[in-house]
């Protein structure tokens, strides 16, 4: 168990050191107000994310037939504070506030005329200050678990609503994103998840059967990264890669009922 602590306080020591270069350079972000001019928001197209709501839809009832999905804000530098963000939908004759709640995740409402527009869905932030995820859940699942047939399906809608903000040595998903499906369905895949705090172990868990994820597929793949510094400005976990993970999404002995489970930095005595 040490090494894995050991990995975790290296890529903790490397976040703090691009925050603290970020914040030298740049500073805090504060609020401010969108307008479709806003000056280089990370916005998304309208238009991809209700594609990703719709291959949802498809899907759902085969892999993950009572879960909900939202869509979810992530910060990718230490001075990025979500809690006041203002995310609006600007079309060329429009604008309107989508409500994002405590947990940094929302919905979209299908507005014919935001298609017809080709609208963006555009935060109050600049571009690589933040990230974009689909947040797939099934209610009802024990505590500090997921189920993997939700997060198969967080995968395939999560690319095909192009909300992956970039990719670079971590990252490692390149022009693959043009076939989600090939993609999602491979063993490695290298689709980064975040969980809801920094991880001690994933665990992946079905029947009797129960197994560990090793810890190349935690903390992005770092801990064998001797560039990490470096590579972490390219990867949209940037400060969040105590938190990342990926999962054998295309190895079907797992089924999508197979819990994934999480044991938290915090939960250690």
């Amino acid at each position: 168990m040490l090494p894995r602590v050991a990995v975790l306080i290296a890529l903790a020591s490397a976040c703090i050191a691009v925050g603290a270069q970020e914040k030298k350079s740049a500073g805090s972000l504060p609020p401010v107000t969108v307008t479709a001019a806003a000056r280089d928001p990370v916005e998304k197209s309208y238009r991809k994310m209700v594609q990703g709501m719709d291959l949802f839809e498809r899907l759902r009832p085969a892999m993950a037939p009572n879960a909900v999905l939202r869509f979810k804000l992530l910060p990718r530098r230490q001075s990025t504070d979500l809690s006041h963000v203002l995310l609006e939908v600007v079309g060329s004759t429009f604008a309107y506030e989508v409500p994002i709640a405590a947990d940094q995740t929302f919905t979209l409402q299908r507005d014919r005329k935001a298609i017809a527009e080709n609208a963006i869905v555009s935060p109050n932030r600049k571009k690589l200050t933040m990230t974009w995820r689909t947040d797939i859940r099934t209610p009802g699942l024990p505590p500090n678990t997921r189920r993997l047939g939700d997060m198969r399906l967080e995968c395939l809608v999560g690319l095909e609503a192009d909300l992956v903000s970039n990719t670079g040595a971590l990252g490692r998903l390149t022009n693959l994103f043009s076939d989600p499906k090939s993609y999602c369905d491979r063993k490695d895949t290298q689709y980064l998840f975040f969980a809801d705090r920094p991880v001690f172990n994933v665990a992946l868990a079905a029947g009797g059967r129960r197994e560990s994820l090793p810890i190349q597929q935690l903390y992005a793949g770092a801990s064998d990264d001797p560039g990490l510094k470096n590579d972490l400005p390219f990867c949209d976990c940037e400060v969040l890669v105590d938190r990342t993970y990926f999962l054998p999404l295309g190895d079907r002995s797992w089924p999508d009922d197979t819990l994934v489970e999480f044991e938290y930095m915090d939960d250690r005595p």
